[in-house]
């Protein structure tokens, strides 16, 4: 696969996971998009791709805060390549603890608040969604890397019917209106005209 420097690897058994040194600056970690520069500690997850066999790299610190349970394996497994300054298990802990509190900050799609600057587009018409108008938080599926995902988009609130009717929508459309009331942190009036707004689902 594209993500592993040395392409002699496939042929070999790899192990499900490997801790090593970036041995170029060519890979990017999964988990920030940013490169990985050379002599980096880096995290490699065994998958099986269209491609073939490989690792997807991620920095340590960055795999900790996602998937702690790969990287714990990892640590505990005969995983990691001579010569890594690896940090200790206890501070990713850390760090997987302070991502996780986080996350739980994080608001859960479904919701509607007010764009605070006009400068946002609709994802579904692609139109801008002008300063104070309400804009909805929805659910939109993603395939990556044979791993489907869910990311949120923000769309017009007349546009939540498209949205939610494509192939792509996360969002149910049963209990939607009740999510969104629960989810949403403006005033349960805002909320009602932004359910009006966005009117009947089928």
């Amino acid at each position: 696969m594209s993500d592993t420097d040395d392409s002699s690897e496939v042929e070999k058994q790899l192990a499900p996971y490997l801790i090593e040194n970036a041995r170029s600056s060519r890979s990017k970690c999964k988990t920030c998009r940013k490169a990985i520069d050379k002599g980096v500690a880096r995290l490699g997850v065994l998958i099986e791709g269209p491609f073939g066999t490989g690792y997807l790299w991620h920095h340590l610190t960055c795999a900790a805060k996602r998937q702690l349970d790969a990287v714990e394996e990892a640590y505990a497994g005969d995983y990691t390549a001579p010569g890594v300054n690896r940090p200790p298990i206890e501070e990713l802990r850390k760090l997987a603890e302070a991502a996780d509190e986080k996350r739980k900050e994080k608001q859960e799609a479904p919701y509607v608040e007010r764009a605070s600057t006009g400068r946002s587009k609709c994802q579904q018409c692609s139109e801008p969604i002008a300063e104070g108008a309400f804009r909805v938080v929805v659910l939109r599926s993603v395939e990556f890397y044979g791993q489907v995902r869910n990311g949120p988009i923000k769309v017009h609130a007349t546009c939540v019917g498209a949205a939610l009717a494509a192939e792509t929508s996360a969002t149910e459309i049963d209990g939607f209106a009740d999510a969104v009331r629960a989810n949403s942190r403006i005033s349960s009036q805002d909320v009602e005209s932004a359910l009006k707004e966005i009117g009947e689902l089928e």
